[in-house]
């Protein structure tokens, strides 16, 4: 017990850390605690997000890798680790490998705007700029707390499928 107790005490620490602007101390005791506790979803989570703060993409996808295979992790950390780990493969141009973490992401968070909007941004990036105005679109249509395009939710969302205007 006093070992989770040291966990969670460490764990903190290191978030207050980053917090108060200490990023570099707190990568500093969140690379020691992921030694400690290899296969600590939560611990490998908040490696990779400091990691990630700090432009060491390279250093935080294997401890975004780590934190999704791993049991125990929150649903919102789960979901800030596929968006992590996709946004992070797309900056160090693994195309393929953003595309497929943001559309796991998807399968388990289906109507998620952020996801949908990084993976518009993959897309585009993989020459797939049709695709990629159909998500965009569709996300503007169910998020947007615009009037007028609320008016025109359902022209919007049947266009997205249909950019050309071709279908009957």
């Amino acid at each position: 017990m006093s070992g989770d107790h040291e966990r969670d005490a460490a764990l903190s620490q290191a978030v207050r850390l980053h917090r108060q602007g200490r990023s570099a101390q707190a990568r500093e005791q969140l690379l020691t605690l992921a030694k400690r506790y290899p296969h600590d979803a939560e611990i490998a989570y908040r490696t990779a997000w400091v990691h990630d703060v700090l432009g060491l993409e390279d250093e935080a996808a294997p401890f975004y890798e780590r934190a999704l295979a791993g049991p125990g992790l929150p649903e919102a950390d789960r979901h800030g680790a596929f968006l992590g780990l996709g946004s992070t493969y797309r900056v160090l141009g693994r195309y393929a490998l953003a595309e497929r973490t943001l559309r796991s992401g998807l399968e388990e968070f289906p109507q998620d705007a952020a996801l949908r909007a990084f993976l518009a941004m993959v897309l585009y990036n993989t020459g797939q700029g049709r695709e990629a105005v159909g998500v965009l679109l569709k996300v503007l249509a169910a998020t947007s707390g615009d009037r007028r395009v609320q008016d025109y939710r359902r022209a919007i969302e049947h266009y997205a499928d249909d950019l050309d205007g071709r279908q009957v």
